[in-house]
């Protein structure tokens, strides 16, 4: 952002309290202002230099007794290789049996974050 950049209001999701902050920034210096805690602070700085996401999706499963297996990443990836991460996790398909916190896909998108299974899935007795 440049110097004297207009405000950014962002809504905190730390908690449930959902506090409104604006954050300014004016040269190097950033201001947060709306935080009714340390949390909320933290929240800001980092959606402001440094946003990351959670990503929960599903993949195929093959002779399983669901036909979708949930997954998630194990850790927030940056904001920017979410479509990255979603076309690679879209690409994968597992064959059962699988276990809750196997991966699923190492380093997904290049990012250095495996996705794993959030569900277990045993073999179809079909």
């Amino acid at each position: 952002m440049t110097n004297n950049a207009p405000p950014i209001e962002l809504i905190c999701v730390s908690c449930p309290v959902g506090c409104s902050l604006t954050v300014q920034q004016d040269g190097g210096e950033i201001k947060i202002t709306g935080h009714q805690c340390q949390a909320g602070l933290i929240y800001a700085k980092e959606e402001i230099t440094n946003p990351t996401r959670n990503i929960a999706t599903s993949v195929r499963v093959v002779d399983g007794d669901i036909a979708m297996l949930p997954v998630k990443t194990a850790k927030p990836i940056p904001k920017e290789a979410i479509m990255a991460v979603v076309d690679a996790v879209h690409q994968v398909t597992v064959v059962a049996p699988v276990e809750i916190g196997d991966v699923v896909l190492g380093d997904a998108g290049g990012t250095g974050v495996d996705v794993l299974a959030t569900r277990r899935v045993v073999i179809s007795k079909l």
